[in-house]
């Protein structure tokens, strides 16, 4: 049966793509036969996650499933075809290339366009918005002609609020130097209150971003150059001037001071638009026409425009509902939010900013550990209202469903940090009511989930399909699967989405097949490309298993972020160089090695806890000369970047202690030497200390080692991240080889069965000690020949990482601060002074009496 309807979308944004799939999939019979015309070249893509294209300029990877609707031969989805005319009168639209298009009902979803402030010099070249894929192309192209033609490029964002710490992001991703202009007297102030902005503005200024609130922009001009111009480049650098008389010199400006709803085409064509912009609609979307509907940010529903995705799918749901004869309306709009910016949580939700008559409000301010949690409350104490949360907010998912409902208990348990009194309240999601929102994206109650699983979904991805819960900005995710614990469905242990394997199954499959790439073991044994979760687990696998180089071919793309350089990232965008020195033992010839080469490149050195020297400041382009001045010195990399052995600490032991048992010197640097350079899913500290007065603190170790009268007591299992833990006793007076058997099983073990970035701590607790003691002082498994095999194999075919790149002309080559310009240095590395040296700090971090404050 032919559709007996035609409805024509404008806009194929996020908005635009929900209402095509909600009316697609209800409409059973056909109804409908479905006209997208989309402005943009590009399908329906996740501009909420814009800024993530920065990482890999893949239009494809932001790409929303089915978006080109493959198949359903009742959408025609027309890109690059703009909308010019509406006439209501003959109900038809006009292309800008001259099509003209009927319809029966018409849907606008054109979404909003960036607001540009009335700023003298706005329309500069080197201006520009951040709201779509083709903005960040020409600012990316901008911020590499800045890095051109200044040696210290620098980027201004006009606006302080979500988009506009985005942009600043992504300009400091460009090699830019950021500065955040916000007329409001805190960042983020739609979401924030005073206390939350300010801690949000400590965290984001060391960070590397100058921030300037409670001003505004007066001009940006053309800057007056009094500087040579790297080789050929284009000077197109500005001077924005602020309101209070300071001024920025910028290679480039980006524009992120809000939106404003697209209704140019609804007033055109005489529909009613809102006091403040948007086109007036009631609550079915209607708007002042009968046939024509609008949906998400230039929908004004009853006079109110909404700026995220979660009413816009709504007000999708609505029209696709009222279309097929049903009577559906806006509810109330959830504009909770929850958000990583520059790797700072924020989240806020409901009453945030405490408008309620009467409310209270409970608020923990930490500011050493840099968080801030405030809960508003109704005035008898006894209903959530809204609440903000800066710097953690794990407890976002949970909190946000209650509001409206009554407290479980003390408020301040709530929000007290874990392992403080009163803290720890252990509330999970078993505690909220069947009515509270668990996904306020797509409306999706604790009731709904709870019917779906008693329906037969037993994981995630099953709720994801049923319910359509986190299959937005997927926030509630954490929840769905607590929810399916709580309800006592076991979950799958699978990797991530691409690979259905736990860790450990994965890590049996390498070592059982000849595969050693991860496009090899993807492609047999998973599907998909992979994601930032199974890329580096594969990449630390392999290198668990072989000695190959771990920038060799297809596996340096896989990579963690300090192991593309071998060197660790500091917060200023410098690099540190930690060269091995086995148990502290270290000669006076390497010490003045180290120190030539700190002074020769202006480095801060520090003696860290793990008994190293730390170099900190170098830039990318200066490790292998580093590093060359180190290897042939005779030393060699400490693994300080990389998810391995770090450091084996010891005492002075039996040779200098008139106390020590043992020459626990000695066994510290045996235990370093076997271990360097062993891959695991986290880093593995190690202690070695020669009597019970145990200054190696060996006991705060993943592996600590005791000297007695007899021999060795080995403890495992401390540390362990952010919960402290004393390690436990696994073995008692052991001899020396016996001592390095049962440390090869218990490092094997644990490499080939934890989960993905767990320390030994958690995992000894989930294995269990007495199984454990089994397992590598027993050989329960029979597996300890195995193990120790294996320990074996990496010692005899250990080789310094960067002894390796220093002699291969390949891998020589990645180390450039930028790509097109490789005789460039990096730009982003400031120093201030600290007991006469210099110390590298963030960009733009105010300096107090010679310091960082």
């Amino acid at each position: 049966m032919a559709p007996t309807s035609h409805v024509v979308v404008v806009g194929h944004g996020m908005v635009g793509h929900r209402f095509v799939e909600a009316l697609r999939s209800r409409d059973t019979g056909g109804q409908w036969r479905v006209t997208v015309l989309a402005e943009e070249l590009d399908a329906a893509y996740d501009r909420v996650g814009l800024t993530g294209y920065t990482d890999h300029w893949d239009r494809t990877r932001l790409a929303l499933p089915g978006n080109d609707y493959l198949g359903d031969a009742l959408v025609d989805v027309r890109l690059g075809s703009r909308v010019a005319e509406i006439d209501p009168v003959t109900k038809s639209v006009r292309t800008a290339d001259g099509a003209r298009i009927d319809y029966d009902a018409l849907v606008l979803a054109t979404g909003s366009y960036a607001f540009v402030p009335p700023v003298p010099g706005r329309d500069l070249p080197a201006c520009h918005v951040y709201r779509t894929l083709d903005d960040l192309d020409a600012i990316r192209a901008d911020a590499q002609r800045a890095r051109d033609a200044a040696p210290e490029p620098v980027g201004v964002v006009i606006g302080g609020g979500l988009l506009g710490l985005e942009a600043a992001n992504a300009l400091r991703t460009f090699g830019l130097r950021p500065h955040v202009v916000e007329m409001a007297p805190r960042l983020m102030a739609q979401q924030l209150d005073e206390a939350g902005g300010a801690l949000l503005g400590r965290m984001v200024t060391e960070l590397g971003i100058t921030v300037h609130t409670g001003v505004g922009t007066e001009s940006i001009k053309p800057a007056q150059r009094n500087r040579p111009l790297r080789r050929s480049a284009q000077d197109e650098s500005m001077r924005v001037t602020l309101s209070d008389g300071t001024f920025v010199d910028a290679g480039l400006v980006v524009f992120a001071a809000g939106v404003r709803p697209r209704d140019e085409l609804a007033r055109d064509a005489g529909l009613r638009l809102a006091e403040r912009g948007g086109v007036l609609t009631d609550l079915s979307c209607a708007t002042s026409n009968p046939n024509i509907f609008a949906i998400g940010e230039v929908a004004a529903i009853e006079g109110r425009c909404y700026g995220l995705v979660g009413p816009g799918y709504t007000s999708a749901e609505v029209v696709a509902d009222r279309l097929l004869g049903g009577v559906a309306e806006f509810p109330e709009a959830d504009m909770s939010t929850k958000l990583k910016l520059l790797g700072v949580d924020v989240a806020s939700f409901g009453d945030a900013m405490g408008a309620t008559p009467d409310c209270l409000e409970v608020v923990v301010n930490d500011a050493i550990n840099q968080t801030y949690a405030k809960l508003v409350l109704s005035d008898d104490a006894k209903t959530l209202l809204g609440g903000i949360l800066v710097g953690d907010a794990s407890s976002y998912g949970v909190l946000r469903p209650m509001v409206g409902e009554p407290l479980p208990g003390d408020p301040l348990a709530l929000i007290a940090p874990a392992g403080s009194e009163g803290g720890g309240s252990g509330l999970g999601v078993g505690a909220l009511p069947a009515g509270a929102q668990i996904c306020s994206c797509n409306n999706v109650t604790k009731g709904d989930l709870t019917e779906a699983i008693g329906s037969g979904c037993c994981d995630v991805a099953e709720l994801k399909k049923c319910t359509l819960a986190g299959t937005s900005c997927g926030s509630c995710v954490p929840l769905l699967k607590q929810l399916l614990e709580a309800e006592g469905v076991e979950q799958s242990k699978a990797l991530c989405e691409h690979f259905g394997q736990s860790r450990a199954e994965l890590f049996e499959i390498v070592t059982a097949t000849d595969i050693r790439t991860f496009t090899g073991l993807i492609e047999r044994f998973g599907t998909g490309r992979g994601c930032d979760i199974c890329k580096p687990v594969v990449a630390s696998i392999l290198a668990s298993t072989s000695s190959d180089h771990i920038l060799d071919g297809e596996q340096a793309s896989l990579q963690d972020s300090n192991d593309h350089f071998l060197a660790n990232i500091q917060r200023n965008g410098s690099y540190s160089i930690v060269p091995r020195v086995p148990g502290g033992d270290i000669t006076p010839e390497h010490l003045i090695l180290i120190g030539e080469i700190a002074r020769d490149f202006g480095l801060y050195t520090k003696i860290t806890g793990g008994q190293r020297i730390d170099m900190f400041g170098a830039r990318v382009d200066q490790l292998p000369d580093i590093w060359r001045r180190l290897v042939d010195g005779g030393m060699e990399s400490g693994h300080a970047y990389g998810k391995a052995l770090r450091t084996v600490k010891s005492c002075v032991g039996s040779d200098w202690c008139r106390y020590g048992q043992q020459d626990s010197v000695q066994m510290a640097i045996n235990l370093e030497l076997r271990y360097r350079g062993l891959r695991a899913p986290h880093k593995i500290k190690m202690g070695v200390s020669g009597c019970a007065r145990e200054c190696a603190e060996a006991r705060g170790k993943d592996v600590g080692v005791i000297a007695t009268e007899t021999g060795w007591n080995l403890y495992v299992g401390g540390n362990g991240g952010a919960t402290p833990r004393h390690a436990e006793l696994l073995a008692g007076d052991l001899d020396d080889d016996t001592l390095v058997r049962y440390v090869d099983r218990f490092l094997m073990f644990y490499i080939r069965t934890a989960d993905r970035l767990q320390r030994t701590a958690p995992w000894v607790e989930q294995v269990g000690l007495d199984h454990l003691r089994e397992v590598v002082c027993e050989d329960s498994l029979g597996l300890a020949a195995e193990f120790e095999a294996a320990i074996t194999r990496h010692v005899e075919n250990y080789a310094c990482e960067w002894k390796g790149v220093l002699e291969d002309p390949d891998k020589l080559s990645r180390f450039v601060s930028f790509v097109n310009a490789p005789d460039v240095p990096d730009p982003t590395v400031e120093f201030t002074e600290r007991s006469g040296r210099k110390v590298p700090v963030p960009i733009g971090m105010p300096k107090v009496g010679g310091s960082p404050r």
